[in-house]
């Protein structure tokens, strides 16, 4: 793959990533939901795995924030790409503001598959792990 399909890939990625965070955090449920494959899946510590288009509107409408939130996603490296496939790691910290300003709910990190589909890239398989 050329150095420039390769920054083509890395920027899709990420625009992908951004377009997801900032859509979560103004509550942007059908925003977030399609810029997944329909058979998108999102695995959390703790719960089963949440797959496909309608399981992940119902999760993520129950995760509608109720006060101003940030996702901060950084350091984020593509790891590999093919034909149609590209893998990505970013780490991510999650604030919330609240009555004595803003502060760091989570910390963790995104290991992320995303698939070229119908002309853009989606999230294909995201898992999430969270740092003590």
């Amino acid at each position: 793959m050329s150095e420039s399909t390769q920054a083509w890939v890395a920027a899709g990625v990420r625009a992908v990533l951004g377009a997801h965070t900032q859509a979560q955090d103004a509550g942007r449920t059908d925003d977030v939901v399609e810029l997944y494959t329909p058979d998108g899946v999102l695995e959390l510590p703790g719960m089963d795995p949440i797959e496909g288009h309608d399981a992940l509107r119902d999760a993520f409408k129950g995760w509608a924030p109720t006060q101003p939130q940030l996702h901060l996603v950084t350091n984020t490296v593509v790891t590999s790409t093919a034909e149609g496939e590209a893998r990505a790691v970013s780490d991510v910290a999650f604030l919330q503001r609240g009555e004595t300003g803003w502060t760091v709910q989570v910390v963790g990190h995104y290991d992320d598959t995303l698939r070229r589909q119908d002309g853009a890239w989606r999230l294909h398989h995201r898992t999430t792990t969270y740092q003590a």
